[in-house]
């Protein structure tokens, strides 16, 4: 019987793989990292620089030099052929990690075939590994080296030589060279470091301009990543970056916090070492690697999944529930599934970064982290009121926050919208097309109209000829945002944006000088004059 549940689950596990494969073929967008990867490789082989390199769909080649050696295969093939390839090389990863997460799940000497698979399902199912295949993404790759490396798995005198190859693809997993310090493992230390260096000389030696390029510069180059300030960017810096925190603070806030995060991470996956549990402490250091790095996208955050699955399948009622929970954030977008119960800017905030808090928690709570300090104070029944008394304290904190006024700035569902988006009546709503567009800024610097909905407001309207630039503020003392003035139609500039609220926002309006011409405040309902202004400067009704 046990047999078959087995096969069941196996057999559910390659339909979804094929499922997923199959709509992931489909999409128009399909792979569209492994596009970039596989363009800037060709655009390498022609003999041009491979970091001025952008794609079709404006994504350029973000990793070191040693990964375009690495990846150099999918260049060698049609893209159809690299592209089943992946596809079935990601859902081969899948199970490879979830080999060693089911023996992590299972108390020694114990069988428990339907552990695997089971761990398999879920992860497949996850956002991250979804968003893997989609993407093309080599993130999970990435996951599956560290974990084997980190969690004892490879033979010990290899150890330590797959974190380095990793970190050479991609730097975030050189914080398991750290964790190695930590936990007394020494010579996976130096033999992680000896291979990140030996594949980066083999970059620099193969490709000696590109290494220049990326190492003196493009390196510190966030921009080329994406905007981080995104709900998609689910790190501790885009979580600051959302909360509207001033740029001059944020380096210095941001480094102190990641550096907390890293510490009690790291000193916990140091105990779990200790206690004969490198697997755990493999997947703590891994979600301190997605909370401390500067962007942290869906296909990132595979390790709080696999934390997920660990607390789920560990002691203790709360762990579970906090497992539950964790693994709910990684399966779902709670800012949409629960946007229209977020009354309040603040819980709509919580939703819309639930990841990443779930995962500073986590990092700080560390695999029973609080319980361990606790036990050292009281006996097993003080530890586990420790636990009550710690999720009570973390409980009532996010509800406090949830119930404040945001900060300055700070606007969570703030979207300016591009010239993508001007066919969407949802978003483009004042003027439809060039006559009616051309219809309005006559007379006025801007004519716009408003849209509320549960938990935003969206704004779309049309600027005259003389409006150089828009800004809009969220709160006073507030940084401004440019909002995109799109030449949709010919004549006419036209823009749309959504806010979480317009209770403190301001709108304005500059010439070419930079000269303020017109102000909206108040809700954006009554507009106010500045230099330059009109005597009036009404305000169009919304068009539907």
């Amino acid at each position: 019987m046990r047999d078959r549940r087995v096969a069941a689950l196996w057999c559910a596990f390659v339909l979804l793989a094929a499922g997923s494969s199959v709509l992931v073929a489909l999409r128009p967008d399909r792979l569209s990292d492994l596009h970039i990867y596989r363009g800037a490789l060709l655009h390498l082989h022609a003999g041009r620089p491979l970091y001025e390199f952008v794609a079709d769909n404006g994504g350029p080649f973000t990793y070191p030099p040693f990964a375009a050696l690495v990846l150099w295969p999918v260049a060698a093939v049609p893209e159809g052929v690299a592209q089943t390839a992946w596809l079935a090389l990601t859902c081969l990863a899948v199970v490879a990690i979830a080999r060693p997460v089911g023996r992590m799940l299972t108390r020694p000497g114990e069988r428990r075939p339907l552990v695997v698979p089971a761990v398999a399902c879920a992860l497949m199912l996850s956002a991250p590994v979804q968003s893997n295949l989609r993407f093309g993404q080599v993130s999970i790759l990435i996951v599956l080296l560290a974990l084997l490396d980190a969690a004892g798995v490879v033979p010990a005198r290899l150890r330590g030589v797959l974190v380095g190859v990793a970190a050479a693809v991609k730097l975030t997993p050189l914080l398991f060279v750290v964790h190695f310090l930590a936990a007394r493992r020494y010579r996976d230390a130096g033999r992680a470091v000896a291979a990140f260096l030996a594949c980066t000389a083999l970059g620099a030696a193969v490709l000696p301009g590109a290494s220049w390029t990326y190492w003196a510069g493009a390196v510190h180059d966030t921009s080329r990543i994406g905007n981080l300030a995104s709900l998609g960017n689910q790190s501790v810096h885009g979580m600051l970056l959302r909360v509207g925190l001033e740029p001059a603070a944020l380096p210095a806030v941001w480094l102190a916090l990641v550096a907390a995060i890293c510490a009690v991470a790291l000193w916990r996956a140091r105990q779990l070492v200790e206690e004969g549990r490198p697997g755990h402490a493999a997947v703590l250091v891994g979600c301190a690697t997605v909370a401390a790095s500067p962007v942290s996208w869906t296909h990132h955050q595979i390790w709080p999944v696999l934390a997920a699955m660990l607390l789920i399948g560990g002691h203790g009622h709360a762990r579970r529930v906090g497992g539950v929970a964790l693994l709910a954030t990684t399966v779902v977008s709670l800012g949409v599934v629960l946007a229209p119960v977020s009354t309040r800017p603040g819980v709509q905030f919580l939703f819309e970064n639930a990841r990443a808090i779930g995962v500073v928690v986590l990092c700080l709570t560390g695999f029973g982290g609080v319980a361990v300090v606790t036990a050292r104070a009281r006996r097993r029944a003080g530890a586990r009121s420790g636990w009550a008394r710690a999720g009570a304290v973390g409980a009532g904190a996010l509800a406090i926050f949830a119930l404040q006024p945001l900060p300055a700035g700070a606007d969570p569902t703030f979207k300016a919208y591009a010239i993508s988006d001007v066919d969407n009546p949802r978003y483009f709503f004042v003027c439809r097309g060039p006559s009616q567009c051309a219809a309005y800024g006559g007379g006025t610097p801007v004519t716009f109209g408003t849209r509320a909905e549960k938990t935003k407001v969206r704004v779309n309207g049309v600027v005259s000829p003389v409006v150089a630039r828009l800004e809009y503020h969220s709160a006073p003392g507030g940084p401004p945002r440019v909002i995109p003035l799109l030449h949709a139609w010919p004549g006419s500039r036209v823009f749309s944006f959504r806010s979480a609220t317009m209770t403190h926002g301001r709108l304005i309006a500059y010439d070419a000088q930079g000269r303020p011409l017109a102000e909206y405040a108040d809700e954006l309902t009554a507009p106010r004059h500045r230099i330059s202004a009109p005597a009036v400067t009404p305000r169009s009704p919304d068009v539907p």
